[in-house]
């Protein structure tokens, strides 16, 4: 089978499935257990109005282990690591929730694995002074900024063709909680469509963002460094560039995963972490359906996923599909 983009399509096939959402599942992320990797686990949206907008929180086996009810249609959500929180490092999960024009920000327990939230409902609201769509917040990702600082940049619904990304550093406010702190507005949208998969690498340096029918846009994420277009690419899909990941181990290069968003079957364009993302390495089938939404580790989580894994929504089945990473490979080594 050959794509548009000329190389061969490799396929691969999930290892698990998670149990359903009641409504719309949209976007995964991916939790790291700090002493027992087998009890890491995946973070997933459902996609409703309150009160049935919730994130589900899955172990590896794909068992729903909680359910976080009454947000107002969470959409996206990111995981981050080691956030100062008064004298104290923890690990977060951050979600955008549209109609509530706030992002909420959730302590991740590692000895009850589940998720309390920290949000001060006051302090985190986003895109202060707008109204209508472009108040909403769609997309998220959290950038390790050093010393405990997480910034989050945000998308939403609608926009300006500059400017409609935001950037905000999450600050705590009173009583343990936390809010937000604007920074800045940057990123250059087509104007058509819309901006919703955000993923930074705070290793190197970058955010990625998809511009849904036009391309994936590359910028520095540091707000100090100059802001201007690094890159466009993934411009010849014939479904909508949809979610976006980092496969990144320590000890080798990695890969900037992007979604192809198709009906029925949904592809997996895998491009160099370093150099120029105008050439995907490989693409490869993965068989969920409409895909929005991704996630990848390249963390050793026991078996079966020892090298790794790959969260994709799946929409048809309202769940997530979990791929290991060594089937990836094998595929890439044979195509």
């Amino acid at each position: 089978m050959r794509s548009l983009l000329g190389t061969k399509t490799l396929e691969v096939r999930p290892a698990v499935r998670t149990a359903p959402l009641p409504d719309d599942a949209d976007d995964p992320a991916i939790w790291v257990h700090p002493r027992h990797p087998r009890l890491s686990l995946i973070l997933g949206t459902n996609k409703a109005r309150t009160p049935r907008g919730a994130l589900g929180v899955f172990d590896l086996s794909g068992r729903l282990l909680q359910l976080v009810s009454n947000l107002d249609q969470p959409n996206n959500v990111d995981v981050a690591y080691g956030f100062m929180l008064g004298r104290e490092r923890i690990d977060i999960a951050v979600a955008t929730e549209r109609y509530a024009n706030r992002l909420r920000i959730f302590r991740i327990d590692p000895t009850r694995r589940r998720l309390v939230d920290i949000t001060d409902l006051d302090s985190a609201r986003v895109f202060a002074g707008e109204s209508g769509e472009r108040a909403m917040p769609m997309g998220i990702a959290l950038y390790q900024a050093g010393r405990g600082e997480v910034h989050a940049i945000v998308s939403r619904k609608s926009g300006p063709k500059q400017g409609y990304l935001h950037q905000y550093r999450l600050v705590p406010t009173r009583r343990g909680r936390v809010g937000v702190q604007f920074l800045r507005a940057f990123g250059a949208f087509s104007g058509a469509g819309e901006i919703e998969a955000v993923c930074v690498d705070s290793e190197l340096g970058y955010v990625y963002y998809a511009d849904e029918g036009v391309g994936i846009r590359k910028y520095h994420v540091n707000p100090a460094m100059p802001e201007r277009e690094l890159a466009l690419f993934a411009t010849e899909y014939t479904g909508d560039q949809e979610g976006i990941a980092l496969y990144a181990p320590k000890h080798s290069d990695g890969y900037l995963l992007c979604t192809e968003q198709l009906k029925g079957g949904s592809k997996l364009h895998l491009y160099p972490r370093f150099g120029k993302q105008s050439v995907p390495i490989a693409t490869i089938a993965i068989g969920a359906d409409s895909t929005d939404g991704l996630d990848a580790s390249a963390h050793h989580f026991g078996t079966p996923f020892e090298s790794g894994l790959v969260v994709a929504m799946n929409s048809e089945g309202r769940n997530f599909w979990i791929y290991r990473w060594a089937d990836i490979e094998a595929a890439m080594n044979i195509r």
